[in-house]
């Protein structure tokens, strides 16, 4: 409700201004006011706590003191004014009703009544509000307030539904606050069980026990979870074929588990089983259908054709991977199984895996290769025991024994072999400075017969080694030099004392360690030079190199040989580790070529020094500042076969101009004659014509 005062002051001025206040409501039971007032408009409703407290049960009857003052209340000498309100509390119409259940698939003819709500105010419109965006909404509200749901409904579809009612005045404002609806669609037993699978595949072991879980049978049904309507019982309906009983499964009604009976299967009298099994709610049943694989179990083990292959003769020199023998077992387990597929191994005579073997998927044949190369000095003679096994473990109470066992004999003849090196590759690393005839290295090679060996060298291109042909000792044989060749290779031929055609070879590396053997050097691309005149300032950069190894960088030392006419001519400085500057001390140079002695002292340990007369041309220059350079001619007379040859040459010439004009002249005289044979045969013509 709305209190309204008014005041006969200019209503544009504060003067005209009121406001409202509660001074005091009775009985008031609580600490906080139950009602409040709008202070501008003066319109009264109940206060939060009030609207949580109010019962007309409790108290139906309030009276509320409220006061307006003009000036807006602001000062103290504003005119107040006060009446009582008399506020009754009423039960409120306006509320939500429980929670609506309806029958899913309703028969009835609709739109059906289920609930209605009624507005505290009069002449309100009924709205529906949606709180979940659905394509369409099977609820309706009139203007009385019923609600309808105006079609039947789908539990499986859906099976709660939100939505608010509302009420609205003419101009369209909310008038209470909206009422949120709860309907819960009830389930009736309208679907039938479905098979999980349209075919359940399920594999079992011959060999499994009775009472063995051997699968599960699995359907669904869409009727509510957890009712009557969606229990399901499954039952087994046939069995094909009933050999050797028909009976041999057995599903547990209320988890569709599948066991086997007190009987087992046996893969080899029947393979396969189809089972029809029916599964069933309160209303519907569906068959569904159910296959049974029997695996063969690994029951029965391999067998040799025969148990005992004799013996076969190979030369010792035979090549690794050569098949010596074929071998043949056979399994009576289901083929292209692990139970079937046959492993033949050497149980026993093989210590070193000599031999391998090897099946063929297909036929289960066995294959005897070699393995190693073999050698008729360490085992003349093999005696194999061989054993052939699966790759599935057998079952209990089957084990392997001697059907499944060969025995095979190796005979292995000699063979004259060349020499072995204990090592293919020998490395050493010695230093280029050691003495001639110093010892190198050793190598070894023995004879498989036992014959005596010889060594020698061969590919030696620089004549640095020598060996002892009795001891394999290698020495060197003259001075090294890493700056010729670092790595040096040579091959080193072991061979056999009585038969030199058995031979082995095996490399010999020789790293060379360098040592500092060479004196540093100029590097001189190009001539040194000052122009002519000098004027002073001017300087020529040089350049030293060491043919050594450089571990890390070269580093040099520049200077002047120390004598008088040196020192007082030139000066030379460093301009880096290998590289100097080297200066004309004056201006007093003539134009020509002087020679300069410059040392140079490497880094090396020791280090080495070297003594270079660097020849340095003082010279006229180019605009570009470089020497004019005079070519000097050579006068000399021609020795006798020069002079031949000259000679010759020009004869030659001149015959070639004579002959030249000579065939022109022939050429031209022939084609004058011809051209006087055509005149005179034109003018012939002529006359004949006339």
């Amino acid at each position: 409700m709305q209190v309204h005062a008014t005041d006969r002051d200019d209503p544009t001025t504060p003067h005209a201004q009121l406001t409202y206040s509660i001074l005091h409501h009775f009985p008031n039971p609580y600490s906080e006011m139950l009602f409040q007032i709008d202070n501008v408009t003066g319109a009264i409703s109940p206060s939060k706590k009030g609207s949580f407290y109010l019962d007309p049960q409790k108290q139906d009857t309030f009276t509320l003191v409220v006061t307006v003052k003009d000036m807006a209340g602001m000062t103290t000498n504003a005119f107040t004014s006060s009446a009582d309100v008399i506020i009754t509390v009423k039960e409120s119409l306006w509320k939500a009703p429980p929670t609506i259940h309806i029958q899913e698939n309703s028969t009835q003819v609709h739109p059906v009544n289920i609930s209605q709500v009624q507005s505290n105010e009069q002449g309100v419109i009924y709205d529906l509000f949606e709180k979940e965006k659905l394509p369409r909404l099977p609820f309706s509200v009139d203007q009385n307030g019923v609600i309808y749901v105006t079609e039947p409904l789908d539990r499986e579809e859906k099976d709660t539904y939100s939505f608010f009612v509302i009420t609205k005045d003419s101009t369209g404002e909310l008038v209470d606050k909206p009422l949120n609806i709860h309907v819960i669609v009830e389930d009736i037993n309208d679907n039938p069980p479905v098979c999980q699978q349209a075919l359940t595949i399920i594999e079992v072991q011959e060999n499994e026990g009775g009472g063995s879980t051997i699968g599960t049978v699995f359907a669904t049904d869409s009727d509510k979870k957890d009712t009557l309507n969606s229990r399901l019982q499954f039952k087994i309906k046939s069995q094909v074929p009933d050999v050797p009983a028909s009976n041999l499964f057995v599903i547990q009604q209320d988890t569709g588990i599948l066991q086997l009976t007190g009987t087992s299967l046996n893969k080899h009298v029947v393979s396969n089983y189809s089972l029809e099994v029916l599964v069933t709610d309160r209303v519907f049943q569906t068959i569904c259908d159910v296959q049974i694989h029997v695996i063969d179990t690994n029951d029965r083990i391999p067998i040799f054709e025969k148990s005992d292959y004799d013996s076969v003769t190979v030369a010792e020199n035979v090549t690794v991977g050569t098949v010596i023998l074929e071998i043949q077992a056979t399994d009576g387990d289901e083929p292209a199984t692990g139970s079937s597929y046959i492993i033949y191994q050497v149980k026993e005579g093989d210590p070193n895996n000599t031999f391998i073997i090897e099946t063929d998927p297909e036929t289960n044949r066995g294959f005897i290769k070699i393995n190693k190369a073999l050698d008729f000095e360490a085992a003349p003679v093999y005696n194999l025991v061989i054993n052939a096994t699966n790759p599935e473990p057998l079952v209990s109470g089957v084990q392997y024994n001697s059907s499944s066992l060969a025995l095979f004999r190796v005979f292995v003849t000699n063979v004259d072999e060349p020499p072995v090196f204990h090592k293919t590759v020998y490395n050493t690393e010695v230093s280029e400075d050691i003495p001639v005839n110093t010892l190198v290295m050793t190598v070894a090679a023995y004879d498989p017969e036992g014959d005596s060996v010889r060594y020698s060298l061969e590919g030696d291109v620089r004549k640095w080694l020598k060996i002892d042909s009795a001891t394999g000792q290698i020495y060197s044989a003259s001075t090294l030099d890493r700056e010729q060749q670092e790595m040096y290779m040579v091959d080193v031929v072991a061979s056999e004392l009585n038969n030199a055609a058995q031979k082995s070879k095996a490399t010999v590396t020789l790293h060379l360690r360098d040592v500092n053997d060479n004196p540093p050097r100029l590097v001189t691309d190009y001539p040194t030079f000052f122009c002519h005149p000098v004027m002073g300032g001017e300087r020529a950069l040089i350049q030293a190199t060491d043919d050594d190894e450089q571990w890390f960088f070269s580093a040099f030392t520049f200077s002047l040989v120390d004598d008088m006419n040196t020192r007082n001519n030139w000066e030379i400085s460093k301009a880096n580790a290998t590289h100097a500057y080297l200066s004309p001390k004056h201006a007093n140079f003539e134009e020509k070529v002087y020679s300069v002695p410059v040392i140079i002292n490497d880094n090396g340990k020791p280090p080495l020094e070297r003594k270079v007369d660097l020849e340095v041309n003082v010279c006229k220059c180019s605009s570009e500042n470089w020497c004019f350079v005079d070519v000097e001619r050579q006068h000399s007379w021609p020795t006798v076969g020069q002079a031949i040859g000259i000679l010759f040459g020009v004869l030659l010439i001149i015959g070639c101009i004579v002959g030249g004009v000579f065939f022109h002249m022939k050429y031209k005289q022939k084609n004058e004659t011809k051209s006087q044979q055509k005149d005179a045969k034109d003018r012939s013509e002529l006359n004949r014509l006339a």
